[in-house]
């Protein structure tokens, strides 16, 4: 089973938004602005739908995952300390140590309706999703996986999708009541490239960032044959992460860069944000 690439639609029209950053990653569309790491840069970064960049700056920290509780305060993941870090507003102060339990560095994050925040340790082989309870318990609630990277909760809440770069998949759990992740299933396998940051539509489709292959794709999941329905070329530069968002949840912001390796980039500033309007907003809207 594989990925079906026939009748996909060539996106155009994009719009840069900003640049001047080092890496990327994380984005997250919050009260009218974007937010995304700078995870070489040591700092989180919130954008305008103008281009006006402000900055948190997060010195000792690289961070990647984030995503915003039920308060509204900021949970953002350092990936090297194997931390989750909380920012109210005013102070960033550590909120839940992960190194016990996570087998490498950290990734991404998504953070369901209840406040609990779902996070990916990087193993190449046998990574793992770490659970963090809004009381700070820890938990591992997936096991074996290649490599976890971005992830995304239906609008129904009942449904947990990580994209697997090591393994080109996309892989969906069922999510009970307590917050466990069960009735592992593929979404969509033999993708083009590995996948990095993911977003979701209310179509049930997929926005993947496809690193190697210089796309961010659309892809439609149904019993591992995945179907690309939307393709946007990037030309050179590695596809990162991406997310819906704006002022009707239709535009598609999208992070690349020009090496999808981050220690490559280290003291550069050749990240980028590029923005498009597309069909289908994002998953949650009435």
């Amino acid at each position: 089973m594989g990925i079906v690439t026939t009748s996909s639609e060539i996106v155009e029209g994009l719009t840069p938004l900003t640049t001047g950053f080092c890496f990327g990653e994380g984005p997250r569309w919050f009260e009218g602005l974007l937010w995304f790491s700078d995870m070489l840069g040591e700092a989180v970064h919130t954008v305008t739908l103008g281009g006006s960049m402000t900055t948190l700056p997060l010195p000792g920290h690289a961070p990647s995952g984030l995503g915003f509780r039920p308060d509204g305060s900021l949970l953002i993941v350092s990936t090297q300390a194997r931390q989750l870090l909380r920012y109210d507003g005013d102070t960033v102060d550590p909120f839940a140590d992960l190194s016990a339990v996570a087998p490498a560095d950290l990734g991404d994050m998504v953070i369901d309706n209840r406040g609990r925040a779902y996070i990916g340790s990087q193993a190449f082989h046998g990574g793992v999703i770490v659970r963090v309870d809004p009381d700070t318990t820890v938990s591992v609630v997936a096991q074996d996986l290649d490599f976890p990277n971005g992830m995304v909760i239906t609008a129904d809440h009942k449904t947990l999708i990580v994209a697997e770069s090591i393994g080109r998949r996309l892989t969906a759990f069922r999510i009970g009541d307590n917050g466990e992740l069960f009735d592992r299933r593929v979404f969509a396998d033999g993708l083009d490239g590995p996948p990095d940051g993911i977003c979701l539509d209310a179509g049930g489709g997929v926005w993947t960032s496809m690193t190697l292959a210089h796309q961010f794709q659309r892809i439609e999941g149904g019993g591992g044959n995945g179907r690309v329905t939307h393709r946007i070329d990037i030309g050179d530069r590695a596809a990162i992460a991406c997310t819906l968002g704006g002022p009707e949840d239709r535009t598609l912001f999208m992070l690349s860069s020009t090496d999808a390796y981050p220690k490559r980039l280290r003291g550069t500033r050749l990240s980028r944000i590029d923005a498009v309007i597309v069909d289908t907003p994002a998953a949650g809207l009435p």
